[in-house]
């Protein structure tokens, strides 16, 4: 993969992500889910998601925050305390329709790429509320979730399809992708939709080819022949005098 190709297509001021240029820790957070892809050999359709769902997730960032921290926020990484009255604030306002029992109250709200929450699921990834927060365990967790419906049932797979033309190309639903993660697709299925298309886009710029972890081979064992008796060298006289007998008989 050629990846100044890949940053000079997103810096492109019609890119549709990031505007024209990226911080320090958004290549960072960047680098970190090519590297993973690449060791994955992810495909190209099922990375443009996962890179949409990271840049959506994350306002931009593309690092792990705790719930409640946009990309305009200041502080980067408030207090638990700060964060559970800014979600207990939202929910009795009315904000939050969506939330039938708040999971925020022990402590167990979002942190992530893509926002973890429930203590259950955090069990789930085997992390913890700090390692939640590390870049390297938090994609881990995103690659994982998203490929083997961790999150809601749903995975990458289940959006690709084929664009019956001459000839049939693969395709990638990416609008309904965000159902992997969320099921508010009506909110912001479009915007997922626009950022997968762009990073798309960047990846093929970038001569983008998935990298297989094919084993390799055990060099083949010789077959095992086991010895047969050889003949002794009287055989042609036996089997004269057996021929002989038979005929006799007759």
């Amino acid at each position: 993969m050629n990846r100044p190709a890949f940053y000079a297509a997103l810096r492109q001021r019609g890119s549709g992500v990031f505007g024209t240029s990226l911080s320090q820790k958004q290549v960072e957070g960047v680098e970190a889910i090519l590297d993973e892809a690449e060791k994955r050999g992810t495909s190209l359709f099922h990375l443009a998601a996962i890179l949409a769902e990271a840049y959506h997730e994350t306002g931009g960032q593309m690092q792990p925050v705790k719930e409640t921290v946009y990309a305009s926020s200041k502080d980067r990484n408030p207090p638990d305390a700060v964060v559970i009255a800014r979600l207990e604030k939202a929910f009795k306002a009315g904000k939050l329709p969506w939330v039938k029992t708040p999971y925020w109250r022990d402590g167990w709200f979002g942190r992530g790429v893509i926002q973890l929450t429930h203590k259950a699921n955090y069990d789930k990834f085997g992390v913890t509320k700090d390692s939640a927060l590390d870049l390297k365990t938090s994609v881990r967790v995103m690659f994982d979730g998203m490929e083997k419906g961790l999150f809601t049932g749903r995975k990458l797979s289940d959006y690709d399809y084929m664009l019956f033309v001459e000839p049939p190309k693969p395709a990638f639903k990416y609008y309904a992708s965000r159902a992997i993660v969320n099921g508010d697709m009506a909110v912001n299925g479009k915007k997922i939709d626009d950022y997968g298309r762009a990073f798309e886009t960047a990846l093929r710029a970038a001569d983008y080819v998935p990298r297989f972890n094919i084993p390799t081979p055990k060099p083949e064992q010789p077959a095992k022949i086991e010895p047969q008796p050889m003949p002794d060298g009287n055989w042609l006289a036996k089997l004269l005098q057996a021929l002989a007998a038979l005929f006799k008989r007759k």
